[in-house]
Parts: structure tokens; sequence; C-alpha cells
């Protein structure tokens, strides 16, 4: 199928890695100019590389710090200046979740979800905030925010504010912006391959003393596909509703985390 990405102009925050990094990779292979965006130079400057040679399209890197909304204009505007316009935005800029043990009421401190809402919502906020007045002038966009599962389960507090958070914005953007051809909506991934699972297995199975394929069947315990999802596999999902074949698709949460065990959502 194509999904008439070529000739498109994307924006993605978080994309010197990890799930950013996949969904940048997957637009660039389907035609689309990309902005990546990351707060590291260095990182991020090296992922343009790679892209650009592996693909030929145009890449650019801007590091650019989403809790400053300066640094998110800035941003924009040289992001426009260089495409000459914005048709898509995946928001991934946001501290990483990972399988740590839940804290409990006495240990959840103001600061820290200060820290976690400042990033993945505000951030959110302002990068769409920024680029929708261009996307409404061009009468097409999409915005596609990346938050996760635990917006849906318990065991962490903040991880359940935040991408909860992130859902309730994606929708009222949804509903506002769609009138003008912008699609707005939010992806759920689940705990998710990425250049950090080595790392990660590795520091569960000294934990528990177990192996580390043992550590790795933990993990992927209860997900319904019986492993865990690859970053490639969420830009897939991310790429199509990137698309103008999504266009049926506005102000939902996806979920791709393998299908979570015992739960019904309908």
């Amino acid at each position: 199928m194509d999904l008439l990405l070529a000739g498109k102009r994307a924006i993605v925050t978080g994309a010197s890695r990890g799930i950013g990094y996949a969904v940048a990779e997957a637009l660039v292979a389907e035609g689309t100019d990309v902005v990546l965006v990351a707060r590291g130079s260095a990182a991020l400057d090296e992922a343009a590389a790679k892209l650009s040679a592996a693909h030929g399209t145009r890449v650019l890197a801007i590091p650019a710090d989403t809790r400053s909304q300066e640094s998110v204009d800035d941003l924009i505007a040289r992001a426009v200046e260089a495409l000459g316009g914005i048709d898509i935005l995946v928001n991934g800029a946001a501290q990483p979740a990972g399988p740590t043990a839940p804290k409990h009421l006495a240990g959840l401190r103001d600061d820290d979800l200060r820290a976690e809402v400042e990033t993945k919502v505000l951030g959110y906020l302002r990068t769409a905030r920024a680029v929708a007045p261009h996307m409404i002038a061009a009468g097409w966009g999409r915005i596609v925010n990346i938050s996760g599962l635990a917006a849906r389960q318990t065991g962490s507090a903040f991880g359940s504010i935040r991408n909860v958070a992130v859902s309730a914005l994606t929708k009222n953007l949804a509903d506002e912006l769609g009138p003008h051809g912008i699609n707005v909506t939010v992806v759920h991934p689940g705990l998710t391959v990425t250049e950090r699972m080595p790392a990660m297995v590795a520091n569960l199975a000294a934990s528990f003393g177990i192996s580390e394929d043992a550590a790795g069947a933990r993990l992927a315990s209860g997900v319904s596909i019986g492993r865990l999802v690859t970053a490639a596999e969420v830009a897939d999902v991310v790429v199509f509703l990137c698309s103008p074949r999504s266009v049926g698709i506005n102000g939902d949460a996806i979920a791709v985390g393998g299908g979570a065990k015992g739960a019904i959502f309908y």
C-alpha cells in the first residue's frame, strides 16, 4: 500500500534513538523529509547522517528542548524555513518508562511529577501549539503523540498520570483541529525493544538471580503475542497514522504493545 507520504514534511521529537528514531527512519523510507529533534546534538547529528545516507531524502537535525517555549518556537521556525512547511508532527520527546518497582504514596514527590508533565505533557502541547497554525494554513496535517500503556494500568502513578494527560490533550486537539484537515492521535507502546533492552534484561537478571533468557521471558510474560514489540513495529503503526490513509482515525488512542493479557478495551 502506498501511504502517500512522499514529499510530506515531518518533525519527530525524541528522534536520536529508540522509538523516535525508528519513526523517523520509517518516514524517511516512505519519501518524507524529516527534521530530527532531541536535546543532544551529537547523537542527533549521527542519526541524521545515517538516515540521509540510507534513503536520500532531506533529513535535518535541529537540537531543541521542548521544556522551553522559546526553544520550541525556534525549532518550528527553522524547520518551516528549511522545508517550506510542516505536514506531520510526531511527539516522542520524553523520559522512557521502565519496569521499575512502583512507588508507594509516601514516596511520590511533587517535583518528580512536575518534571514528567513538563516534558511529556507540556512539551507535547508546546510543539503542537507552535506547528498547528502552519498546518491550518495548509488545510492538512497529522499530529501523533507517543504516550504509553501506563495510561491503562497501575504500577507507576506518575507514568499513568502523564500518559492519561497526553490522551486527554490528544482528544481535545483532535476535536479542535479536525475541521481544518488535521488528525491528532495517540499511540500507547508497551515495553518496547530498543537499544536500552540488553542492559534492562541484564539488570533484571542480576536483580532476581536468574538467566537473561528468563529475565526476557519475564518481561514478555504479560504480552498476548508472547514477545515484546520492537521499535520498528511501533513505528509502522505511527507512520500509518501520519499518512493520508489514516483519515478515519482521529482523537483515538491506539495500543501498540502486542496485546495486554486479560484486559478488554472497547
